[in-house]
């Protein structure tokens, strides 16, 4: 398991938000933390202790008056830390090139490759000739929808009739490099890890898989550790000291690093 570091970036603040409240008319959300530091402080930090793999999303639409300078913070981070992020929010064919130019070691894309509540293959396509299978990240965050688990796009407001298994990943590894997973029901609430989900995707064993949703203690780590047969990687945002929690960020590395 490695520890995924993450810059989430909100109406041009570095923040912590409840997954699950984030709306797009008027810009709102639950915060948990803002942070008195750019990106780009969290990305020099990130590059000083050698973390590589953690990823930028930017929270606001294209079409937010905070949108240009919750941009401008993403591509702060990735100059003070070229090669060391990942970058997503917003990512399409178009744009995809400007930020790996910029310093992204890869782009997280969702909703582009989502149309009418379906996985798109022609933009699928269009995206893996634009950046090469090897630096796209396929985010599938999903919301539990009774017993299964449904894909959401659009800053996870939106549910699609994708469900999130290890066949899902199976048949979407052909196209990149790897996966990430927000539990958004659990995202940002401190209430523990998706539990069912993290068995489910257990046996997967192709891609790299950073899960992220409702670490808040060591126990939480240790039990995703376990479920996840040592296989997934993690990030944690609201939880962590650095983003006013208390799980100490040095403890995190030292049992992701352990041997099961």
């Amino acid at each position: 398991m490695e520890f995924r570091p993450c810059i989430d970036i909100h109406n041009g603040k570095v923040k912590q938000i409840v997954g699950g409240s984030l709306k797009d008319s008027g810009d709102q959300a639950q915060e948990n933390f803002v942070s008195e530091q750019d990106a780009a402080f969290y990305a020099a930090l990130y590059q000083k202790n050698k973390l590589k793999g953690g990823h930028i999303i930017l929270l606001n639409s294209y079409d937010s008056p905070y949108y240009e300078e919750t941009r401008k913070q993403a591509l702060a981070a990735l100059q003070a830390y070229p090669g060391g992020l990942q970058v997503g929010g917003g990512i399409t064919p178009e744009n995809a090139g400007d930020y790996l130019n910029a310093g992204a070691s890869h782009v997280i894309v969702t909703s582009y490759v989502f149309r009418e509540g379906r996985i798109d293959y022609d933009r699928l396509e269009r995206l893996v000739y634009a950046v090469g299978r090897e630096r796209l990240v396929l985010d599938v965050s999903c919301k539990r929808v009774g017993e299964k688990y449904l894909v959401v796009t659009d800053r996870w407001q939106k549910l699609t009739e994708e469900i999130v298994n290890e066949a899902l990943l199976e048949k979407l590894s052909a196209y990149c490099g790897e996966f990430l997973i927000h539990a958004v029901d659990v995202e940002g609430k401190a209430r523990g890890i998706e539990q069912d989900l993290v068995k489910n995707l257990g046996c997967y064993t192709g891609n790299p898989v950073t899960y992220a949703g409702g670490v808040h203690s060591m126990e939480d780590l240790l039990l995703l550790k376990e479920l996840g047969r040592n296989r997934m990687n993690v990030t944690i945002g609201s939880a962590l000291d650095l983003f006013g929690g208390s799980m100490k960020w040095k403890d995190v590395l030292k049992i992701c690093s352990e041997e099961v």
